[in-house]
């Protein structure tokens, strides 16, 4: 008997380069789970083959910054000329659904989301050492030796900031990461605080049986 029928809200977090987008694949590929990923709300316009309502949600400048200012946003970012969202009611939509809703950003969108949630699971991806993340980012093959080191120095900021998060998941190998985190969703699911309100309810039925 699942105790707890409100959906989990998942953010996935961590240092650019650490994996977060694959470990994320790699936890949907799981079976026995009902994850839906959060689809963000941008203001660039869509790329080819890119799906409203499935890549993400493309608005007008104006449309968005109407948004910020009702507040209707998990966590929003201006990047290259955009503007990049987490919609709050299509999140609570699949929550109250009782999905878990994963939400993957970077560091600073996640504290954003945990300044704006109560019950959200926080997990910090990171990297077994800094030598990993550093042949990460060199692998991707698409950024100069600048921008790379840019990065370095950015995680090095961002690797303090893990204790703010419930959870640190190291990415030694993607799906043990994967499986990790699952372990954990499952867990919380579990959580007193979470569950103690529908199991004192079923004690009630079986009181009155």
């Amino acid at each position: 008997m699942k105790l707890n029928e409100r959906g989990l809200l998942i953010v996935l977090s961590g240092p650019s380069g650490v994996g977060k987008g694959t470990v994320r694949k790699a936890l949907f590929e799981l079976e026995g789970h009902d994850l839906v990923y959060s689809i963000s709300m941008t203001t660039r316009p869509p790329r080819d083959g890119e799906v409203d309502g499935v890549d993400y949600y493309f608005v007008s400048c104006q449309e968005f910054e109407e948004r910020i200012k009702n507040d209707a946003f998990l966590e929003w970012a201006e990047f290259v000329g955009h503007y990049y969202g987490t919609p709050k009611d299509k999140v609570e939509d699949h929550l109250k659904a009782g999905r878990e809703v994963v939400l993957e950003v970077e560091v600073q969108g996640a504290l954003q989301v945990r300044n704006k949630t109560k019950d959200g699971v926080f997990i910090f991806v990171a990297p077994p050492n800094k030598e990993a993340l550093y042949r990460r980012l060199l692998r991707r093959g698409t950024e100069s030796d600048q921008v790379i080191q840019k990065r370095m120095d950015k995680a090095e900021r961002e690797f303090p900031l893990a204790h703010k998060y419930d959870y640190i998941v190291v990415n030694d190998e993607v799906t043990n990461a994967a499986d990790r985190i699952l372990a954990i969703i499952r867990a919380e699911h579990a959580r007193t605080e979470r569950s103690i309100h529908k199991y004192l309810e079923m004690l009630e039925v079986i009181e009155h049986e």
